[in-house]
């Protein structure tokens, strides 16, 4: 019996400690943002090319649990994409949540307007497979907006 209470314990404090991990792993509005201004940082002192380069390798500095970046051109293609190399050259543009929004025109005319800004829209996690609210801070320099977004709990 007591052995049974054990190995109770042990289950229970091993799914505790996932989910430490995957809450560690979960980012914040604040991560999202530091991510971008790391990235501007990044572009000033290395260039265009290897800040695509660096943005698009999924071991870079870039990449950091469930926060990443994805670069756009102003017209919505993928320049530079953390996780999802297959987006990469496409057009995003006409991409729309679940509600219909089409978040990435919203985040383009921000960008265009203001240079910077916050898009909420809601969109499937990759980790839940449950469609979740997220929002994404983004900053264009010259011909780039670069973004980053995190699931709100």
């Amino acid at each position: 019996m007591n052995r049974m209470f054990k190995g109770i314990f042990v289950a229970i404090f091993a799914l505790m400690l996932n989910a430490t991990v995957f809450a560690a792993d979960a980012g914040t509005a604040n991560d999202a943002k530091a991510m971008v201004k790391k990235a501007v940082i990044y572009l000033k002192e290395n260039g265009k090319e290897k800040t695509l380069a660096e943005a698009s390798n999924p071991s870079g500095q870039f990449v950091k649990g469930d926060i990443y970046l994805s670069i756009y051109d102003p017209a919505g293609k993928v320049l530079a994409h953390g996780t999802n190399p297959k987006l990469i050259g496409k057009d995003v543009s006409n991409l729309k949540d679940v509600d219909d929004k089409f978040f990435i025109k919203e985040i383009l005319a921000t960008a265009k307007k203001d240079g910077k800004g916050w898009e909420d829209y809601k969109w499937t996690n990759p980790d839940t497979k449950e469609i979740q609210a997220k929002s994404v801070y983004f900053e264009q320099v010259n011909d780039l907006i670069i973004a980053s977004g995190f699931y709100k709990k």
